[in-house]
Protein backbone atom coordinates (compact mmCIF):
# COMPACT_ATOMS: atom_id res chain seq x y z
CA UNK A 1 0.00 0.00 0.00
CA UNK A 2 1.46 3.58 -0.71
CA UNK A 3 2.02 6.12 1.70
CA UNK A 4 0.15 8.92 1.36
CA UNK A 5 1.92 12.18 0.70
CA UNK A 6 2.28 14.66 3.59
CA UNK A 7 1.37 17.98 2.69
CA UNK A 8 4.02 20.77 2.84
CA UNK A 9 3.25 23.43 6.37
CA UNK A 10 1.92 26.46 4.75
CA UNK A 11 3.84 30.09 5.42
CA UNK A 12 0.72 31.92 6.32
CA UNK A 13 -0.04 33.62 9.08
CA UNK A 14 -2.27 35.89 11.24
CA UNK A 15 -2.36 39.84 10.07
CA UNK A 16 -1.96 40.18 13.94
CA UNK A 17 1.09 38.53 13.85
CA UNK A 18 2.61 39.61 10.58
CA UNK A 19 2.34 43.39 11.85
CA UNK A 20 3.78 42.73 15.45
CA UNK A 21 6.92 41.29 13.08
CA UNK A 22 7.09 44.56 10.91
CA UNK A 23 6.35 46.64 14.05
CA UNK A 24 9.03 45.32 15.90
CA UNK A 25 11.82 45.28 12.60
CA UNK A 26 10.99 49.10 12.20
CA UNK A 27 11.52 49.66 16.01
CA UNK A 28 15.30 47.69 14.92
CA UNK A 29 16.19 49.55 12.23
CA UNK A 30 15.33 52.74 14.27
CA UNK A 31 17.27 51.84 16.70
CA UNK A 32 20.31 50.90 14.54
CA UNK A 33 20.08 54.75 13.14
CA UNK A 34 19.85 56.53 16.43
CA UNK A 35 22.94 54.88 17.60
CA UNK A 36 24.45 55.12 13.67
CA UNK A 37 23.92 59.01 14.34
CA UNK A 38 25.65 59.35 17.93
CA UNK A 39 28.61 57.79 16.84
CA UNK A 40 28.74 59.77 13.63
CA UNK A 41 29.61 59.12 10.32
CA UNK A 42 33.39 58.65 9.88
CA UNK A 43 34.92 58.38 6.52
CA UNK A 44 37.87 56.94 6.01
CA UNK A 45 40.80 59.00 4.46
CA UNK A 46 42.42 57.48 0.87
CA UNK A 47 45.84 56.38 1.95
CA UNK A 48 47.13 57.67 -1.22
CA UNK A 49 50.17 55.78 -3.15
CA UNK A 50 52.64 55.05 -0.34
CA UNK A 51 56.24 56.90 -1.33
CA UNK A 52 58.06 53.52 -1.11
CA UNK A 53 56.02 52.01 -4.26
CA UNK A 54 57.56 51.68 -7.23
CA UNK A 55 56.80 54.13 -10.38
CA UNK A 56 54.45 56.38 -7.86
CA UNK A 57 54.32 59.59 -9.91
CA UNK A 58 52.63 57.58 -13.15
CA UNK A 59 50.33 55.96 -11.19
CA UNK A 60 49.25 59.34 -10.08
CA UNK A 61 49.56 60.69 -13.55
CA UNK A 62 47.14 58.05 -14.72
CA UNK A 63 44.59 58.34 -11.91
CA UNK A 64 44.73 61.83 -12.89
CA UNK A 65 43.87 61.46 -16.29
CA UNK A 66 41.44 58.77 -15.31
CA UNK A 67 39.56 61.48 -13.55
CA UNK A 68 39.92 63.93 -16.47
CA UNK A 69 38.33 61.30 -18.84
CA UNK A 70 35.55 60.81 -16.42
CA UNK A 71 34.44 64.10 -16.15
CA UNK A 72 34.63 64.52 -19.81
CA UNK A 73 32.15 61.59 -20.47
CA UNK A 74 29.70 63.56 -17.63
CA UNK A 75 30.10 66.12 -19.55
CA UNK A 76 28.62 65.15 -22.61
CA UNK A 77 26.28 62.81 -21.60
CA UNK A 78 25.17 66.10 -20.34
CA UNK A 79 24.73 67.60 -23.24
CA UNK A 80 23.52 64.98 -25.14
CA UNK A 81 20.67 64.67 -22.34
CA UNK A 82 19.98 68.59 -23.28
CA UNK A 83 19.97 67.79 -26.82
CA UNK A 84 17.51 65.55 -26.39
CA UNK A 85 15.01 67.07 -24.57
CA UNK A 86 15.37 70.42 -26.78
CA UNK A 87 14.35 67.96 -29.63
CA UNK A 88 11.51 66.19 -27.98
CA UNK A 89 10.28 69.94 -26.84
CA UNK A 90 10.80 71.51 -30.35
CA UNK A 91 8.24 68.32 -31.80
CA UNK A 92 6.12 69.03 -28.98
CA UNK A 93 5.35 72.37 -29.79
CA UNK A 94 5.73 72.75 -33.61
CA UNK A 95 5.07 69.39 -35.16
CA UNK A 96 6.40 68.44 -38.38
CA UNK A 97 5.60 66.36 -41.43
CA UNK A 98 7.84 63.36 -42.04
CA UNK A 99 9.27 64.82 -45.19
CA UNK A 100 10.65 67.63 -43.69
CA UNK A 101 11.95 65.50 -41.24
CA UNK A 102 14.85 64.55 -43.62
CA UNK A 103 16.72 67.18 -44.21
CA UNK A 104 20.09 67.14 -46.45
CA UNK A 105 23.55 67.67 -44.92
CA UNK A 106 24.05 70.86 -46.40
CA UNK A 107 20.97 72.41 -44.58
CA UNK A 108 21.54 71.00 -41.41
CA UNK A 109 25.32 72.48 -41.91
CA UNK A 110 23.88 76.00 -42.69
CA UNK A 111 21.59 75.99 -39.75
CA UNK A 112 24.72 74.94 -37.16
CA UNK A 113 26.58 77.86 -38.93
CA UNK A 114 23.99 80.35 -38.40
CA UNK A 115 23.15 78.88 -34.92
CA UNK A 116 27.21 79.64 -33.91
CA UNK A 117 26.67 82.99 -35.37
CA UNK A 118 23.35 84.02 -33.14
CA UNK A 119 25.79 82.70 -30.13
CA UNK A 120 28.54 84.68 -31.08
CA UNK A 121 26.46 87.62 -31.41
CA UNK A 122 25.49 90.15 -28.72
CA UNK A 123 22.49 89.00 -26.80
CA UNK A 124 20.79 92.46 -27.02
CA UNK A 125 20.56 92.29 -30.78
CA UNK A 126 19.48 89.10 -31.35
CA UNK A 127 16.80 90.43 -28.64
CA UNK A 128 15.92 92.93 -31.52
CA UNK A 129 16.14 90.50 -34.36
CA UNK A 130 13.88 87.97 -32.48
CA UNK A 131 11.19 91.04 -31.58
CA UNK A 132 11.07 92.54 -35.49
CA UNK A 133 10.41 88.86 -36.39
CA UNK A 134 7.47 88.86 -34.40
CA UNK A 135 6.06 92.22 -35.20
CA UNK A 136 6.12 91.62 -38.92
CA UNK A 137 4.93 88.16 -38.74
CA UNK A 138 1.28 88.88 -36.79
CA UNK A 139 -1.71 90.41 -38.20
CA UNK A 140 -2.55 90.57 -34.47
CA UNK A 141 -0.17 92.12 -31.87
CA UNK A 142 -1.12 91.66 -27.95
CA UNK A 143 0.86 94.73 -25.96
CA UNK A 144 0.81 93.06 -22.67
CA UNK A 145 1.11 95.72 -19.66
CA UNK A 146 1.27 95.25 -16.10
CA UNK A 147 -1.75 96.62 -14.49
CA UNK A 148 -0.13 98.23 -11.06
CA UNK A 149 2.30 100.45 -13.92
CA UNK A 150 0.32 100.18 -17.30
CA UNK A 151 1.96 103.58 -18.43
CA UNK A 152 5.28 102.28 -17.09
CA UNK A 153 4.59 99.14 -19.40
CA UNK A 154 3.90 100.91 -22.91
CA UNK A 155 6.37 100.98 -25.61
CA UNK A 156 6.40 103.88 -27.81
CA UNK A 157 9.01 103.19 -30.15
CA UNK A 158 7.44 99.32 -30.70
CA UNK A 159 3.90 100.83 -30.52
CA UNK A 160 5.22 103.15 -33.53
CA UNK A 161 6.51 100.69 -35.24
CA UNK A 162 3.12 98.82 -35.43
CA UNK A 163 0.78 101.87 -35.92
CA UNK A 164 3.38 102.72 -39.18
CA UNK A 165 2.53 99.21 -40.92
CA UNK A 166 -1.28 100.30 -41.18
CA UNK A 167 -2.30 96.24 -41.78
CA UNK A 168 -1.25 95.36 -38.04
CA UNK A 169 -3.76 95.17 -34.91
CA UNK A 170 -2.89 96.84 -31.86
CA UNK A 171 -4.65 95.21 -28.30
CA UNK A 172 -3.68 96.27 -24.79
CA UNK A 173 -3.86 93.50 -22.11
CA UNK A 174 -4.17 94.25 -18.59
CA UNK A 175 -2.58 91.29 -16.46
CA UNK A 176 -1.76 91.28 -13.18
CA UNK A 177 -5.34 92.82 -12.55
CA UNK A 178 -5.78 91.25 -9.21
CA UNK A 179 -2.96 92.88 -7.95
CA UNK A 180 -4.77 96.37 -7.86
CA UNK A 181 -7.96 97.83 -6.11
CA UNK A 182 -11.01 97.73 -8.37
CA UNK A 183 -11.50 101.15 -9.01
CA UNK A 184 -8.27 101.77 -10.17
CA UNK A 185 -8.64 99.17 -13.05
CA UNK A 186 -11.52 100.98 -13.83
CA UNK A 187 -10.38 104.06 -14.20
CA UNK A 188 -6.97 102.52 -16.43
CA UNK A 189 -9.41 100.69 -18.61
CA UNK A 190 -11.65 103.59 -19.58
CA UNK A 191 -8.12 106.05 -19.85
CA UNK A 192 -6.45 103.26 -22.43
CA UNK A 193 -9.77 102.12 -24.32
CA UNK A 194 -10.02 105.97 -25.52
CA UNK A 195 -6.55 105.22 -27.89
CA UNK A 196 -6.57 101.13 -28.04
CA UNK A 197 -8.69 98.22 -27.40
CA UNK A 198 -7.86 97.02 -24.04
CA UNK A 199 -8.39 93.69 -22.21
CA UNK A 200 -8.64 92.60 -18.63
CA UNK A 201 -6.71 89.82 -17.81
CA UNK A 202 -5.49 87.00 -14.71
CA UNK A 203 -3.26 84.67 -15.63
CA UNK A 204 -3.45 81.45 -14.13
CA UNK A 205 0.19 80.66 -12.36
CA UNK A 206 -0.54 77.10 -10.62
CA UNK A 207 1.09 74.85 -12.52
CA UNK A 208 2.17 71.29 -11.42
CA UNK A 209 5.91 69.92 -11.07
CA UNK A 210 8.38 70.22 -13.61
CA UNK A 211 9.66 67.23 -13.82
CA UNK A 212 6.60 66.36 -15.73
CA UNK A 213 7.31 68.20 -18.41
CA UNK A 214 8.86 65.33 -20.27
CA UNK A 215 5.71 63.65 -21.09
CA UNK A 216 4.27 64.06 -24.31
CA UNK A 217 1.23 65.91 -23.36
CA UNK A 218 1.77 69.29 -21.74
CA UNK A 219 0.63 69.17 -17.96
CA UNK A 220 -2.82 70.86 -17.41
CA UNK A 221 -3.67 73.93 -15.52
CA UNK A 222 -5.38 73.15 -12.26
CA UNK A 223 -5.81 75.58 -9.20
CA UNK A 224 -5.79 78.75 -9.48
CA UNK A 225 -8.37 80.48 -11.96
CA UNK A 226 -7.58 82.95 -15.29
CA UNK A 227 -9.79 85.66 -15.89
CA UNK A 228 -10.48 87.57 -19.19
CA UNK A 229 -9.82 84.24 -21.08
CA UNK A 230 -12.80 83.66 -22.97
CA UNK A 231 -12.93 87.63 -23.79
CA UNK A 232 -9.43 87.45 -25.60
CA UNK A 233 -10.93 84.50 -27.11
CA UNK A 234 -13.81 85.94 -28.77
CA UNK A 235 -11.90 88.93 -29.37
CA UNK A 236 -9.15 86.89 -31.74
CA UNK A 237 -11.92 84.40 -33.57
CA UNK A 238 -14.17 87.78 -34.50
CA UNK A 239 -11.43 89.43 -35.95
CA UNK A 240 -10.51 86.02 -37.89
CA UNK A 241 -13.99 85.81 -38.87
CA UNK A 242 -13.82 88.90 -40.77
CA UNK A 243 -10.42 88.40 -42.03
CA UNK A 244 -11.73 85.12 -43.86
CA UNK A 245 -7.89 83.28 -43.20
CA UNK A 246 -5.63 81.84 -40.63
CA UNK A 247 -4.23 84.78 -38.44
CA UNK A 248 -1.04 85.21 -36.33
CA UNK A 249 -1.15 86.66 -32.77
CA UNK A 250 2.27 88.06 -31.76
CA UNK A 251 2.74 88.42 -27.94
CA UNK A 252 4.79 91.65 -26.86
CA UNK A 253 5.99 93.62 -23.95
CA UNK A 254 8.84 94.12 -21.40
CA UNK A 255 10.40 91.32 -19.33
CA UNK A 256 8.34 90.13 -16.06
CA UNK A 257 4.60 91.46 -17.38
CA UNK A 258 3.35 87.91 -17.97
CA UNK A 259 3.89 87.05 -21.78
CA UNK A 260 4.26 83.65 -21.38
CA UNK A 261 1.68 82.73 -19.01
CA UNK A 262 -1.03 84.81 -20.91
CA UNK A 263 0.16 81.84 -23.89
CA UNK A 264 -0.19 79.31 -21.06
CA UNK A 265 -3.57 80.35 -20.37
CA UNK A 266 -4.61 80.73 -23.61
CA UNK A 267 -3.67 77.14 -24.28
CA UNK A 268 -4.40 75.69 -20.97
CA UNK A 269 -1.05 73.94 -21.20
CA UNK A 270 2.47 74.69 -19.63
CA UNK A 271 4.03 75.51 -23.86
CA UNK A 272 6.04 78.28 -22.73
CA UNK A 273 8.73 78.36 -19.69
CA UNK A 274 7.64 80.57 -17.11
CA UNK A 275 9.50 81.99 -14.12
CA UNK A 276 10.50 84.69 -11.13
CA UNK A 277 13.60 85.36 -13.55
CA UNK A 278 13.43 88.05 -15.83
CA UNK A 279 14.07 87.55 -19.77
CA UNK A 280 13.67 83.71 -19.73
CA UNK A 281 12.04 83.93 -22.96
CA UNK A 282 14.94 84.56 -25.77
CA UNK A 283 13.61 83.31 -29.04
CA UNK A 284 10.44 83.28 -30.82
CA UNK A 285 8.17 80.37 -30.29
CA UNK A 286 5.06 79.32 -32.12
CA UNK A 287 2.21 78.00 -30.15
CA UNK A 288 -0.92 76.77 -32.18
CA UNK A 289 -4.02 77.32 -30.37
CA UNK A 290 -6.46 75.80 -32.91
CA UNK A 291 -6.50 75.47 -36.72
CA UNK A 292 -7.08 79.32 -37.64
CA UNK A 293 -5.14 81.10 -34.49
CA UNK A 294 -1.18 80.72 -34.23
CA UNK A 295 0.15 82.87 -31.32
CA UNK A 296 4.18 84.11 -31.22
CA UNK A 297 5.88 84.18 -28.07
CA UNK A 298 8.73 86.88 -28.29
CA UNK A 299 11.58 88.33 -25.91
CA UNK A 300 10.98 90.84 -23.69
CA UNK A 301 11.72 94.33 -25.17
CA UNK A 302 15.25 96.00 -24.44
CA UNK A 303 14.68 98.99 -22.04
CA UNK A 304 17.00 101.99 -23.36
CA UNK A 305 19.52 103.20 -20.75
CA UNK A 306 18.09 106.59 -21.44
CA UNK A 307 14.98 105.41 -18.91
CA UNK A 308 14.68 106.89 -15.29
CA UNK A 309 16.64 104.72 -12.60
CA UNK A 310 12.88 103.44 -11.42
CA UNK A 311 11.85 102.16 -14.65
CA UNK A 312 15.62 100.91 -15.17
CA UNK A 313 15.34 98.66 -11.78
CA UNK A 314 11.41 97.51 -12.80
CA UNK A 315 11.77 96.66 -16.56
CA UNK A 316 15.44 95.57 -16.64
CA UNK A 317 16.43 92.18 -17.29
CA UNK A 318 19.44 91.82 -15.62
CA UNK A 319 19.71 89.93 -12.32
CA UNK A 320 19.81 91.55 -8.67
CA UNK A 321 23.63 90.18 -8.12
CA UNK A 322 24.47 91.91 -11.00
CA UNK A 323 23.20 95.17 -10.42
CA UNK A 324 23.52 97.99 -6.94
CA UNK A 325 20.86 96.53 -5.26
CA UNK A 326 20.52 99.75 -3.28
CA UNK A 327 20.27 101.97 -5.67
CA UNK A 328 17.65 100.20 -7.74
CA UNK A 329 15.81 100.05 -4.55
CA UNK A 330 16.30 103.02 -3.31
CA UNK A 331 14.71 104.30 -7.13
CA UNK A 332 11.89 102.24 -6.75
CA UNK A 333 11.48 103.74 -2.95
CA UNK A 334 11.60 106.94 -3.81
CA UNK A 335 8.67 107.23 -5.70
CA UNK A 336 6.22 104.86 -3.03
CA UNK A 337 3.92 106.50 -0.82
CA UNK A 338 6.16 106.69 2.28
CA UNK A 339 3.27 106.11 4.65
CA UNK A 340 1.57 102.76 2.95
CA UNK A 341 5.32 101.51 2.97
CA UNK A 342 5.88 102.16 6.69
CA UNK A 343 2.24 100.22 6.97
CA UNK A 344 3.28 97.44 4.34
CA UNK A 345 6.63 96.33 5.96
CA UNK A 346 5.86 97.30 9.78
CA UNK A 347 8.46 99.68 10.33
CA UNK A 348 8.78 102.71 11.58
CA UNK A 349 9.00 106.16 9.98
CA UNK A 350 12.23 107.09 8.14
CA UNK A 351 14.03 109.64 6.76
CA UNK A 352 15.61 108.42 4.06
CA UNK A 353 16.28 104.87 1.85
CA UNK A 354 19.13 103.81 3.89
CA UNK A 355 17.08 104.18 7.39
CA UNK A 356 14.62 102.39 5.61
CA UNK A 357 17.17 99.01 4.81
CA UNK A 358 18.56 99.48 8.14
CA UNK A 359 15.12 99.12 9.85
CA UNK A 360 13.92 96.52 7.38
CA UNK A 361 17.19 94.20 7.63
CA UNK A 362 16.78 94.14 11.51
CA UNK A 363 12.94 93.96 11.27
CA UNK A 364 13.47 90.62 9.19
CA UNK A 365 16.43 89.42 10.57
CA UNK A 366 18.74 90.02 7.98
CA UNK A 367 22.05 90.71 9.90
CA UNK A 368 26.05 90.45 8.91
CA UNK A 369 29.06 89.39 10.72
CA UNK A 370 29.46 90.91 14.07
CA UNK A 371 25.29 91.84 13.88
CA UNK A 372 25.27 94.83 11.67
CA UNK A 373 21.95 94.96 9.67
CA UNK A 374 22.65 93.85 6.46
CA UNK A 375 21.40 96.65 3.87
CA UNK A 376 22.12 95.06 0.52
CA UNK A 377 20.50 91.93 1.31
CA UNK A 378 17.72 94.10 2.75
CA UNK A 379 17.27 96.09 -0.94
CA UNK A 380 17.99 92.69 -2.48
CA UNK A 381 14.42 91.42 -0.64
CA UNK A 382 12.98 94.62 -1.62
CA UNK A 383 13.48 94.52 -4.92
CA UNK A 384 12.57 91.37 -5.55
CA UNK A 385 9.12 91.92 -4.13
CA UNK A 386 8.38 94.67 -6.76
CA UNK A 387 9.52 93.09 -9.49
CA UNK A 388 7.63 89.71 -8.63
CA UNK A 389 4.06 89.24 -9.27
CA UNK A 390 3.00 88.95 -5.26
CA UNK A 391 3.08 92.98 -3.92
CA UNK A 392 -0.06 95.10 -4.61
CA UNK A 393 0.75 98.35 -5.89
CA UNK A 394 -1.37 101.08 -8.06
CA UNK A 395 -0.22 104.37 -10.06
CA UNK A 396 -3.53 106.23 -10.82
CA UNK A 397 -4.07 107.03 -14.48
CA UNK A 398 -2.77 110.81 -15.69
CA UNK A 399 -5.53 113.94 -15.05
CA UNK A 400 -5.94 115.01 -18.51
CA UNK A 401 -5.70 112.31 -21.72
CA UNK A 402 -2.73 113.48 -23.91
CA UNK A 403 -2.56 110.48 -26.59
CA UNK A 404 0.97 109.93 -28.01
CA UNK A 405 2.11 111.77 -31.13
CA UNK A 406 1.46 108.35 -33.42
CA UNK A 407 -2.11 107.93 -31.98
CA UNK A 408 -4.66 109.65 -33.62
CA UNK A 409 -8.37 109.34 -34.58
CA UNK A 410 -7.81 107.59 -37.85
CA UNK A 411 -5.15 105.38 -36.07
CA UNK A 412 -8.11 104.71 -33.55
CA UNK A 413 -10.92 104.14 -35.94
CA UNK A 414 -8.57 101.48 -37.67
CA UNK A 415 -7.43 99.54 -34.86
CA UNK A 416 -11.41 99.17 -33.23
CA UNK A 417 -12.37 98.49 -36.81
CA UNK A 418 -13.40 94.54 -36.95
CA UNK A 419 -13.61 94.24 -33.65
CA UNK A 420 -16.29 93.29 -31.34
CA UNK A 421 -16.29 95.90 -28.47
CA UNK A 422 -19.40 95.94 -27.03
CA UNK A 423 -18.71 92.23 -26.49
CA UNK A 424 -15.69 93.16 -25.30
CA UNK A 425 -16.61 96.04 -22.88
CA UNK A 426 -19.15 94.01 -21.31
CA UNK A 427 -16.63 90.79 -20.91
CA UNK A 428 -14.08 93.36 -18.91
CA UNK A 429 -16.70 94.38 -16.43
CA UNK A 430 -17.50 90.85 -15.65
CA UNK A 431 -13.80 89.94 -15.23
CA UNK A 432 -13.38 93.10 -12.78
CA UNK A 433 -16.49 91.83 -10.91
CA UNK A 434 -15.19 88.40 -10.11
CA UNK A 435 -11.78 89.21 -9.84
CA UNK A 436 -10.73 89.52 -5.87
CA UNK A 437 -8.91 92.66 -5.97
CA UNK A 438 -7.02 94.34 -2.84
CA UNK A 439 -8.27 97.15 -0.87
CA UNK A 440 -7.58 100.76 -1.76
CA UNK A 441 -6.27 101.61 1.91
CA UNK A 442 -3.93 98.18 1.59
CA UNK A 443 -2.03 98.80 -1.80
CA UNK A 444 0.77 100.91 -1.89
CA UNK A 445 0.46 104.41 -4.47
CA UNK A 446 3.48 104.89 -6.97
CA UNK A 447 4.12 107.28 -8.94
CA UNK A 448 4.33 106.01 -12.71
CA UNK A 449 7.46 107.79 -14.42
CA UNK A 450 5.77 107.35 -17.76
CA UNK A 451 6.33 105.56 -20.83
CA UNK A 452 9.66 103.54 -21.02
CA UNK A 453 11.54 103.80 -23.93
CA UNK A 454 12.67 100.99 -25.58
CA UNK A 455 15.02 99.71 -28.48
CA UNK A 456 14.07 98.19 -31.73
CA UNK A 457 16.96 98.80 -34.04
CA UNK A 458 20.11 97.29 -33.51
CA UNK A 459 22.19 99.93 -34.29
CA UNK A 460 20.45 102.10 -30.66
CA UNK A 461 22.13 98.87 -29.12
CA UNK A 462 24.94 100.51 -26.73
CA UNK A 463 28.72 99.17 -26.42
CA UNK A 464 29.27 96.78 -23.64
CA UNK A 465 31.58 98.05 -21.41
CA UNK A 466 35.03 96.56 -21.02
CA UNK A 467 34.16 95.24 -17.69
CA UNK A 468 31.32 93.85 -18.44
CA UNK A 469 33.21 91.59 -20.85
CA UNK A 470 35.39 90.38 -18.38
CA UNK A 471 32.72 89.51 -16.26
CA UNK A 472 31.72 87.46 -19.10
CA UNK A 473 34.51 85.46 -19.98
CA UNK A 474 35.55 85.00 -16.30
CA UNK A 475 32.52 82.89 -15.57
CA UNK A 476 31.87 79.26 -16.78
CA UNK A 477 30.58 77.84 -19.27
CA UNK A 478 27.07 76.95 -16.99
CA UNK A 479 27.11 80.39 -16.26
CA UNK A 480 27.62 82.12 -19.57
CA UNK A 481 23.48 81.79 -19.92
CA UNK A 482 22.84 83.93 -16.77
CA UNK A 483 25.63 86.36 -17.80
CA UNK A 484 24.07 86.93 -21.40
CA UNK A 485 20.79 87.90 -19.18
CA UNK A 486 21.96 90.08 -16.86
CA UNK A 487 24.29 92.26 -19.04
CA UNK A 488 21.44 93.71 -21.19
CA UNK A 489 21.41 96.80 -19.45
CA UNK A 490 24.67 98.95 -18.71
CA UNK A 491 23.94 100.11 -15.40
CA UNK A 492 27.14 102.39 -14.63
CA UNK A 493 26.92 104.64 -17.37
CA UNK A 494 22.77 105.20 -17.64
CA UNK A 495 22.02 104.73 -14.33
CA UNK A 496 20.41 109.05 -12.87
CA UNK A 497 21.76 109.95 -9.50
CA UNK A 498 19.36 108.96 -6.66
CA UNK A 499 17.88 111.69 -4.74
CA UNK A 500 18.70 111.25 -0.94
CA UNK A 501 21.28 108.29 -2.04
CA UNK A 502 24.82 108.25 -2.13
CA UNK A 503 25.38 106.48 -5.36
CA UNK A 504 29.01 105.18 -4.59
CA UNK A 505 28.34 101.03 -4.39
CA UNK A 506 26.84 99.02 -1.75
CA UNK A 507 30.18 99.09 -0.06
CA UNK A 508 30.17 102.93 0.77
CA UNK A 509 26.23 102.34 1.96
CA UNK A 510 26.88 99.42 3.95
CA UNK A 511 29.50 101.89 5.74
CA UNK A 512 27.10 105.22 5.52
CA UNK A 513 24.40 103.05 7.38
CA UNK A 514 26.56 102.11 10.53
CA UNK A 515 27.15 105.64 10.97
CA UNK A 516 23.64 106.70 11.13
CA UNK A 517 22.64 103.66 13.15
CA UNK A 518 20.08 104.84 15.78
CA UNK A 519 21.49 104.56 19.31
CA UNK A 520 19.44 101.53 20.71
CA UNK A 521 20.73 102.01 24.32
CA UNK A 522 20.73 105.32 25.70
CA UNK A 523 23.01 104.40 28.98
CA UNK A 524 25.78 103.21 26.57
CA UNK A 525 28.78 104.14 27.92
CA UNK A 526 30.55 107.28 26.56
CA UNK A 527 34.74 106.96 26.14
CA UNK A 528 35.00 110.84 25.17
CA UNK A 529 33.00 111.97 28.37
CA UNK A 530 35.18 112.77 31.40
CA UNK A 531 33.59 111.38 34.22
Amino acid sequence: MKRPKLKKASKRMTCHKRYKIQKKVREHHRKLRKEAKKRGHKRRKDPGVPNSAPFKEALLREAELRKQQLEELKQQQKLDRQKEKEKKRKLEIQPVDEQSNVEPEEEVGERSSKKAKLSKQNPKKTHCQELKKVIEASDVVLEVLDARDPLGCRCPQVEEAIVQSGLKKLVLVLNKSDLVPKENLENWLNYLNKELPAVVFKASTHLRDKGKMTKKKAVPFKGKFCFGKEALWKLLEGFQETCGKAIQVGVIGFPNVGKSSIINSLKQERICSVGVPMGLTRTMQVVPLDKQITVLDSPGIIISPQNSAAALALRSPASIEVLKPVEAASAILSQADKRQVVLKYNVPEYKNSLEFFTKFAQRRGLQQKGGSPNVEAAAKVLWSEWTGASLGYYCRPPASWTPPSYVNESVTANMKRGLNLEELEKSNLCSIQVIRSPHLANSIPFQSSGMTNGIIEEKDIPEELPRQRTCKQKGGDDDNDIAEISDMVPIEETREPVPEESTTGAACAVSLVLDQMPKLDDDAYDFNTDF
